[in-house]
């Protein structure tokens, strides 16, 4: 069975060092850059399962790449930066990375935190890629949501497991613990804005009415519950 690929983003030599050596021991795969051109290069050759990304780059603004990765790539996103504000982290969360760590860090947690990640509903589902509900029909080798009339709008990686975690458990309700269980990450005033903010985005592009929804329904004090009717193809 072939290992977990990890593309390390980073323009600092001793920390992409650190990342390789941490992950390799671990058991998985890596590859390493310290430009943004070079890495989005070979993301044309190859889909990476995690791609950790620096915020602090020479050549581009990596936040508006960690937005284009959740949105273009099948990879999780997970954001390594040495910006610590609480804001630095809610924006990379909102705008589509699956998770957040400060330096400096311990490469244990990194490793801890990436296989988190792999341990998503994506893995250990035995449904396939492609789901109908209520007139839509989510792509999630594609990361597409496709109307009735054959409009087709992207959602980024973070959104699709949020996505398909109601998908698979329709019509019961799932907690916030749950959702921080199932989706992994840091529990905290982060992971729950990053949650409200996915949920709020897919909301949106299934044309739900914010003041009341008729598919993501949210249980105050309790979690949320989806109520479509889904069959997987």
């Amino acid at each position: 069975m072939t290992q977990p690929l990890v593309t390390i983003l980073d323009d600092e030599p001793e920390i992409r060092r650190i990342l390789t050596d941490a992950l390799e021991d671990a058991g998985f795969r890596t590859q390493s850059f310290s430009r943004a051109r070079e890495f989005e290069a070979a993301l044309n050759r190859v889909t990476p399962d995690v791609c950790l990304v620096d915020l602090s780059l020479p050549d581009t603004d990596g936040l508006a790449l960690v937005h284009r990765l959740a949105l273009e790539q099948g990879a999780a996103v997970i954001i390594i930066s040495g910006r610590a504000q609480v804001q630095d982290r809610v924006t990379g969360l909102e705008l589509g990375a699956d998770d957040y760590i400060t330096k400096p860090f311990d490469p244990a947690e990194v490793v801890a935190r990436i296989r988190a990640r792999l341990r998503t509903p994506r893995t250990q589902t035995s449904h396939s890629d492609t789901a109908e509900f209520n007139g839509w029909t989510a792509h999630f080798d594609r990361y597409v949501l496709e109307s009735e009339s054959g409009d087709e709008t992207p959602f980024s990686h973070a959104e699709g497991e949020v996505l398909r975690l109601f998908l698979e458990s329709p019509k019961r309700l799932i907690s916030r613990g749950q959702m921080q269980e199932s989706l992994g990450g840091a529990a905290g005033d982060s992971f729950d804005r990053a949650m409200d903010v996915r949920i709020s985005r897919l909301r949106t592009k299934l044309g739900e009415d914010p003041k009341n929804p008729r598919l993501i329904k949210t249980i105050y004090g309790a979690g949320y519950i989806f109520l479509g009717d889904v069959g997987w193809k």
